[in-house]
């Protein structure tokens, strides 16, 4: 069968218009590649909201949900059946599909095909609350407090099999990052290609002037570690701007001093001019990969993140002594507020800042465009149709 004749499914997680993040930028792309070069796909997902309040970012276009959507609240707060997750995944009906393509951080890779049927899965991470990030998430959970700590920990035991299983299921795999990469190897035992996520670098400007803020851009969440930061610039009374929204976000305005401001979920264009006149870019968490500080980086603005994960990826440190190297940031080593505070203050004692060029820092970044991504994965795409088809008709 020639490809152009397939029909096609793509298939995320799920899609909630207050946490439209970088998993589902980079899945609106992939749909963007299949309707250009191949069929438009139909779209499935466990469970969404964005097509109320023309919050669809596909437009008209119908997406198919799993039986979470009728669910109290499983339009909104999908989240809460996580121990059911799994079983909602397995009924989703994709068996009229030629070419399942899924974007999953957590269950889409779980669908069931058919040996008859190719399915690649770009996975954003495996499982994080159910591995290496599972003490970070159940010392955070509510549960927790209420004495539920041994039931949480026994889901996430048996979220740790689901995900081992359901990782074998896709035909191929493609990481985000290296990071994840091994991350796929370790928890799952299998390879994958590493294809770096799309990044719409071309609307931001690198060329304005600078101010003397830090920004934080992420969502509000425990493994971003925004608190770590938080904690940091309390002592050093510099100012910070944190764009995002999410659960934590009430009890960091609380341990913050007046230095510090929040501004929720920003408008692109606010987001676009801060990041354009930051002094530099702020992160502590462990990233799969990280678009935002890429984002800061086509902005001209320095990152100044934890040497681990995805970011090891992107951000090229000043002090590295690699030749031929584009710096783009400063990496601290470990995840704590001393190192945050004594990496920013040799950053402002030393005025480090004036060691990068945003130009510079603006080109480097356009190696993470999304034409570049199409590119790549398209590749991908037609190499692997072209195998499957010669092994499905031996």
């Amino acid at each position: 069968m020639n490809i152009k004749n397939a029909n096609i499914a793509l298939i995320h997680d799920w899609y909630l218009r207050k946490s439209i993040g970088g998993a589902e930028k980079v899945t609106f792309i992939i749909d963007e590649l299949l309707s250009n070069n191949y069929s438009m796909p139909e779209l499935f997902a466990l469970t969404e909201n964005i097509s109320l309040e023309n919050k669809n970012i596909f437009g008209d276009r119908k997406i198919n949900t799993s039986f979470i959507q009728k669910l109290p609240f499983g339009r909104d707060r999908v989240q809460k059946y996580l121990p059911i997750i799994p079983f909602a995944t397995e009924q989703l009906d994709l068996s009229l599909y030629d070419l399942i393509i899924s974007s999953s951080h957590l269950a889409a890779k779980g669908v069931l095909t058919s040996p008859d049927q190719l399915h690649i899965s770009y996975i954003h991470t495996p499982m994080r609350y159910a591995w290496d990030q599972m003490n970070t998430y159940v010392n955070k959970s509510s549960l927790k407090k209420y004495g539920l700590e041994l039931p949480l920990r026994y889901l996430l035991f048996k979220l740790r099999e689901w995900d081992f299983i359901s990782g074998q299921r896709p035909d191929y795999l493609i990481a985000n990052s290296t990071f994840t990469s091994k991350r796929i190897k370790k928890y799952w035992g299998l390879n994958s290609e590493v294809i770096y996520p799309p990044v719409n670098v071309q609307r931001f400007k690198f060329n304005l002037e600078r101010e003397n803020f830090y920004l934080s851009v992420c969502r509000l969440v425990p493994n971003k570690r925004v608190d770590l930061i938080i904690k940091a610039f309390n002592k050093l009374g510099l100012p910070l701007m944190i764009i995002g929204d999410g659960p934590e976000k009430s009890n960091l305005k609380k341990i913050a001093h007046p230095n510090i401001k929040f501004y929720g979920n920003e408008t692109n264009s606010n987001v676009e001019k801060l990041m354009s006149t930051c002094r530099a870019f702020v992160y502590a968490g462990i990233e799969d990969f990280g678009i935002a500080p890429i984002e800061a980086m086509a902005s001209g603005a320095p990152v100044i993140a934890l040497a681990k994960g995805g970011l090891l990826d992107t951000v090229n440190c000043l002090t590295n002594d690699k030749k031929n190297k584009i710096s783009t940031g400063i990496l601290f080593k470990e995840q704590n507020v001393s190192n945050i505070i004594d990496t920013v203050m040799w950053f402002e004692d030393k005025k480090i800042w004036r060691k990068f060029n945003p130009e510079i820092q603006n080109k480097f970044a356009q190696e993470f465009s999304q034409e570049k991504f199409k590119t790549k994965f398209k590749t991908f795409i037609d190499k692997s149709w072209t195998k499957f088809q010669k092994y499905k008709f031996k």
